[in-house]
């Protein structure tokens, strides 16, 4: 019987698939798991590296080739990917991310057979960058240990768990249709795990994520309408899936996207536009006095309404100044 189902998600990641794969062969555990390798339709020679583990590891490793990229930055290849897991439990892995600790799946095993009632649990990970920034750990030593619904809304947005370490209990994942729309597929995955139990967290720091240019974590610019538009359309999705619970928490950190939309690349001499989104923004949020006139000075009225303003407001001064 397979234990875990370990989802390795890649798409033109060729570089990195093959350290990944190895870490998932490298796991020390008491039971059996498989390795699905679920590629997005890659064209830098990744497909050959995935195809050269399977044969050498037939029992282990598959492979999960798409004859087309199925879009919604990796999601369907998500999904049906793990449609074929036969494991009780998922440990999922990004095709450039990688485990460092060889009894990551069996702690986490051990917690989830201890602590039934749990939907998932995870542990700490390592934020690496291309650049070589310092690297960050991605949890303090602080970290709650027992993750509830309430723990992942907020006014901002809200992130601790890199999906190198969780594992969570197959068949509970469903996709709402807002989910199938949403570009990001950790922050309402949680969500939904989290009402069907809590999530727990086991110290120790056992896998690397890694930030470079050719990762998801790179494509989400916020400056960038389609991709604030994205977010705004899954918190509103997530909003509603929790009951509207936490609608206070909730519409302030969908006003956030409002606010940095105004700024959005696109928009840029887009009247009408940003003066409806500014209107929007101000009412989602309840902003004080002060931020309403600076948000209706710099984007509700019109250029040539605060030129004039200040015109006639600086002529009595350029009077007595020309008079002297």
């Amino acid at each position: 019987m397979i234990k875990v189902s370990v989802v390795i998600l890649t798409f033109n990641q060729a570089a990195f698939i093959g350290d990944t794969i190895e870490s998932a062969l490298n796991q020390t555990t008491n039971f059996e798991y498989e390795i699905l390798v679920g590629d997005d339709f890659s064209t830098d020679g990744a497909r050959d590296i995935i195809l050269d583990y399977q044969k050498r590891y037939p029992n282990k490793v598959k492979a999960v080739l798409h004859s087309q990229n199925l879009g919604q930055n990796g999601l369907f290849n998500t999904i049906e990917t793990l449609k074929l897991a036969q494991g009780q439990y998922i440990a999922p892995l990004d095709g450039d991310d990688y485990w460092t600790s060889p009894d990551k799946l069996q702690k986490q095993v051990n917690f989830m057979d201890a602590h039934p009632d749990y939907s998932a649990c995870f542990h700490n990970a390592l934020i690496t960058f291309e650049d070589g920034s310092p690297s960050v750990e991605v949890n303090r030593p602080d970290q709650k240990k027992k993750i509830e619904v309430e723990d992942l809304i907020g006014e901002d947005e809200i992130w601790f768990m890199a999906t190198s370490a969780v594992m969570f209990k197959n068949h509970l994942m469903y996709y709402p249709e807002w989910f199938l729309k949403s570009t990001s597929g950790d922050i309402p995955r949680y969500v939904i795990l989290a009402k069907h139990g809590p999530i727990g967290y086991i110290p120790g720091l056992m896998s690397v994520y890694r930030k470079n240019k050719g990762g998801a974590s790179f494509k989400d610019h916020y400056r960038d309408e389609r991709f604030l538009t994205n977010r705004i359309m899954m918190y509103e999705g997530i909003n509603k899936e929790t009951d509207y619970k936490f609608d206070k928490s909730m519409r302030r950190n969908i006003a956030r996207y409002y606010r940095m939309m105004l700024d959005a690349r696109q928009l840029s001499g887009s009247y009408f536009k940003k003066a409806a989104l500014a209107a929007n923004y101000l009412l989602m949020k309840g902003a004080d006095l002060a931020e309403c006139k600076e948000i209706t000075r710099d984007y509700i009225l019109p250029k040539w309404i605060m030129s004039t303003y200040s015109f006639f407001a600086l002529l009595p001064y350029k009077i007595r100044q020309s008079s002297h």
